[in-house]
């Protein structure tokens, strides 16, 4: 069978891409980690690129890949952090199955509060670390839900489609003003969520790994 694009290979390495060269087939939660830092990646890069290169307007349509990217980056980034927490608590569930970052984030919190907090944690570091998260998707709820929060899971997929699973246009549609995104404003975001929920996916997933090596 031909080789379309998986598993293509380019005599020059350093042109090609090994998809599990960072992951390890025992590691399920450090590989989401792996994954997650590459959607994070992806925004910065994009953003990067279109703010070096403006001539093409190339931005108004790169910004949904780069939504979707920002969005399922956070989602296993918290996604894993659930997971370590689930282990760290003895609990049997490993994350939400759903696709809704604030609710995730909501467990999330709620299982950090759990655990508790250190010297090498301390409870005002972590408020102050995840202020951006927490602001980024009270926005985004504001934005995707309408008459009230239960409309939310309608709209979580706003940066895939024009139209929710209910055929309504995205906010982003029916708005005739302008909605307008500031790349720099989101290289800087992006950077910083991927450096603080990576801080705190290491973290936990740290701790769990110390937890089995001492059985």
């Amino acid at each position: 069978m031909k080789k379309i694009i998986i598993n293509t290979l380019n005599d020059d390495i350093e042109k090609n891409a090994y998809m599990n060269w960072r992951l390890n087939h025992h590691e399920p939660i450090q590989n989401m980690i792996v994954m997650a830092d590459g959607y994070m990646t992806s925004v910065i890069v994009n953003a990067k690129s279109c703010l070096e290169n403006t001539f093409d307007k190339s931005a108004d349509i790169l910004i949904f890949p780069m939504f979707f990217s920002l969005n399922q980056g956070i989602e296993l980034y918290l996604k894993s952090i659930c997971w370590s927490l689930n282990i760290l608590l003895n609990y049997k569930s490993k994350y939400g199955k759903n696709h809704d970052i604030r609710n995730i984030w909501f467990l999330v919190k709620n299982k950090i509060n759990e655990f508790g907090f250190n010297e090498e944690r301390p409870e005002d570091s972590f408020n102050k670390m995840v202020k951006n998260i927490e602001s980024y998707l009270n926005e985004l709820a504001n934005y995707l839900k309408k008459d009230n929060i239960n409309d939310y899971h309608h709209n979580i997929d706003f940066s895939r489609y024009p139209v929710n699973n209910r055929d309504e246009y995205h906010f982003f549609v029916n708005q005739f003003d302008n909605v307008t995104v500031d790349l720099e404003v989101l290289k800087k975001f992006a950077t910083q969520i991927n450096r603080d929920l990576k801080c705190l996916a290491d973290y936990y997933y740290g701790l769990v790994v110390e937890s089995w090596q001492r059985e």
